[in-house]
């Protein structure tokens, strides 16, 4: 049986990531001055304008404008365009309360220090081993694209193009497995008078195909490049963007399930970041131990509340041992309290701003990207599961 998935990635400069990008570089400005802060910050980019709101509870100030401008700078674009208002207040005392000792605790006595989950929800993760990165081909390629994109850019390898842009791939699957491409899409901003049949050319033999080197496209695949024709306007001057609205993007491309919860600009004590990032490395760490080809970690918190309220384990069929059972072997390895997640992982560290674009999985430099001897070795013990 055949059919077709679709993903989608954008660049460095997209609306969207650029404030992604605004709000993680301020999460990173307060963690390098305090591990410890509380942000939950939300940006819009606008013509002209950007709008940094929402909750920063820190024991220093940070300089929230110059971080914004360093960040469009970085991003391709000039902070003398952009006027930039700040709207920001301290962490509500109930919710920093509920965070600061768990209601186990608060229930019985037990370590002080524990952390409950900053907001309730359900995150998931996912792995597929039909990549080296464990993420899903369209999405994985999509995200190529990307990169190839930004670094042309960077380099002066493309000249006269900018930073916002994004891309589309949609793969044929046969029986559950990628067989082709079926169409790739691409959109650049570019300057006024580039010349738009030379660009297309440039794209597809610097970008494209070498994008696409492991997976190549044939000559049935169809091919868009800048399909509407002029993509002068762009950036927040044509495109209001938003923190949290490239969620897709950001995890498996469509291809799993979401919680809706966004990443960008809130630090590790809000599960639906920190939890989500635990989910992905299970996963992870479950395919890599050849358990599954497929595996999807769903795990569900209680503001407040230090253990999880639910945990699921689902491999599409294609586990060594059901899926219940899976799950049981997962609660008795892993930690999934939000403060062993966070010293684990190193969440209390500035990392964040790198996550920001082309995805928060498949790159190694992440803690919750490893794959660990240990974890394998563990679950299969806890399976029974010999080689």
């Amino acid at each position: 049986m055949k059919n077709y998935l679709t993903s989608e990635s954008v660049c460095c400069g997209h609306p969207d990531k650029l404030c992604d990008y605004i709000a993680d570089s301020i999460l990173d400005a307060c963690l390098s001055i305090d591990e410890y802060s509380r942000v939950a910050c939300e940006v819009m980019a606008t013509k002209g304008r950007i709008i940094v709101a929402g909750e920063i509870t820190s024991r220093t100030k940070v300089n929230i404008r110059q971080t914004v401008r360093t960040a469009l700078a970085e991003r391709g674009y000039n902070p003398k365009d952009f006027t930039i208002s700040v709207f920001l207040h301290n962490q509500s005392g109930d919710i920093a309360g509920g965070v600061d000792t768990a209601l186990e605790i608060r229930d019985a006595e037990g370590d002080r220090d524990e952390l409950g989950a900053g907001d309730q929800g359900t995150v998931y993760g996912y792995a597929t081993d039909e990549t080296p990165t464990f993420l899903p081909l369209p999405l994985e390629l999509a995200h190529r694209i990307c990169i190839g994109l930004d670094s042309c850019r960077k380099d002066g390898t493309i000249l006269g193009i900018h930073s916002d842009g994004k891309a589309q791939v949609s793969v044929e699957y046969e029986d559950g497995k990628p067989t082709r491409v079926a169409a790739i899409i691409v959109s650049v901003q570019h300057d006024r008078d580039k010349n738009v049949e030379w660009l297309k050319g440039e794209i597809l033999r610097k970008v494209i195909y070498p994008a696409f080197g492991g997976f190549p496209f044939d000559s049935h695949t169809r091919i868009l490049i800048n399909p509407s024709g002029r993509f002068v306007e762009g950036g927040p001057a044509a495109d209001t963007g938003l923190t949290g609205r490239k969620i897709m993007v950001d995890t498996y491309g469509g291809l799993a399930l979401h919680g809706g919860g966004a990443f960008s600009g809130k630090d590790a004590t809000k599960v639906d970041r920190s939890g989500a990032y635990m989910a992905r490395m299970i996963a992870k760490n479950i395919v890599a131990a050849e358990l599954a080809s497929r595996c999807e970690v769903a795990i569900s918190y209680a503001i407040g509340k230090a253990e999880p309220v639910a945990l699921n384990v689902h491999t599409f069929a294609t586990g060594k041992v059901g899926d219940e059972q899976l799950t049981e072997a997962v609660r008795r390895v892993f930690s999934l309290k939000p403060r062993d997640i966070i010293d684990q992982l190193g969440l209390r560290s500035p990392v964040y701003n790198l996550t920001s674009c082309y995805g928060h999985f498949g790159n190694a430099l992440f803690a919750w990207e490893q794959v660990s001897e240990r974890y394998r070795e563990a679950l299969r013990n806890e399976l029974k599961i010999h080689n």
